[in-house]
């Protein structure tokens, strides 16, 4: 069941997909209503899923799922995944590694493996204060207070001094 994403409770769980390119404006409207559809179909041994999702920065989907009403399981999380792995082939981008590290400098988010963050953060390229993606958010409270914070705040810290 589909529903706009600001009116899942903040205890709502939530996955963080962040793209290494930024998506084009018709690619976003296609991938909308690829969302759209998917959604409104996900179910959890039959029971309707109710969630919702944000395209944010052109980089990254946001999915939540309010899980007062009914849980994901391990087949409803699989057909997720095999959701966004479907995208990942129909728009040739990278949406499922982990160990990308997406930053801001200014108004521009910078996407790089983990391993050149690290070798900027040692060249001083990035610092405590470069605002990154915290991308293991697990709920929507923490995602609105947590997600989006000084490198400093996050699990990022280990490499900026």
């Amino acid at each position: 069941m589909l529903v706009d994403f600001k009116t899942l409770p903040e205890e709502s769980r939530v996955w963080i997909y962040q793209a290494n390119r930024s998506f084009s404006e018709e690619e976003i409207e296609e991938i909308q209503s690829k969302l759209d559809v998917f959604i409104e179909n996900w179910t959890a041994h039959g029971s309707d899923l109710q969630s919702g999702y944000l395209i944010k920065y052109k980089r990254f989907i946001v999915i939540g799922i309010n899980q007062n009403l009914n849980k994901a399981t391990g087949c409803s999380i699989d057909s997720s995944v095999r959701f966004i792995q479907q995208l990942e082939k129909d728009y040739n981008v990278d949406l499922m590694d982990k160990m990308n590290v997406s930053y801001k400098q200014g108004d521009f988010i910078a996407y790089k493996t983990l391993t050149d963050f690290k070798q900027m953060a040692k060249d001083k390229a990035v610092s405590k204060n470069t605002i990154v993606f915290n991308n293991l958010v697990s709920n929507i409270a923490e995602f609105n207070e947590n997600w989006e914070v000084p490198a400093s705040e996050s699990w990022h810290s280990r490499f900026v001094k």
